[in-house]
């Protein structure tokens, strides 16, 4: 029994995010941020003024990722940095003005990369796939997934 990649969960994962990154730059691209921005921009379109260390909580990823992405968005207008009042060591992280602008228009671009990725999906269909990619993601860290959450959604 052979490696099939076209029935490997894995190979398969690594494509959807290659192919949703790539129409999100498309889209994003015109509104000036980049794909890997996005989570950034989201968590502080949420809560505006986070340390660097409270977005790597949040967004999960690595901490030299984290200050090469925070670098680009600075360079490219869309956040500043300020001191942290109590903290010397730390900095806040705000969205200028520029990035506010963009907030609807990037999550409608993030929102139709998806319409486009479920379609000729019914509703139903695009919840499961969902469902199973959180508990697959939840297996993959390790996290053990309620009886409550296993059980499919009825069409």
């Amino acid at each position: 029994m052979g490696f099939k990649h076209t029935e490997s969960a894995t190979h398969l994962a690594g494509l959807l995010a290659k192919v949703s990154a790539r129409a999100l730059h498309e889209r994003g691209q015109a509104l000036g941020f980049a794909p890997g921005q996005f989570p950034v921009l989201l968590e502080l379109w949420r809560e505006d003024g986070l340390t660097q260390r409270q977005l790597l909580d949040r967004v999960d990823i690595e901490q030299a990722t984290m200050a090469n992405t925070l670098a680009r968005m600075q360079r490219d207008g869309l956040i500043e940095r300020r001191p942290h009042p109590n903290d010397r060591r730390a900095q806040l992280v705000f969205l200028t003005d520029k990035a506010r602008a963009i907030e609807e228009e990037a999550k409608a671009a993030a929102r139709a990369v998806e319409d486009d990725l479920f379609k000729g999906f019914r509703r139903f269909e695009r919840e499961l796939m969902l469902q199973y990619m959180r508990m697959a993601l939840a297996n993959a860290e390790g996290e053990t997934t309620p009886d409550a959450e296993r059980r499919p959604i009825a069409p």
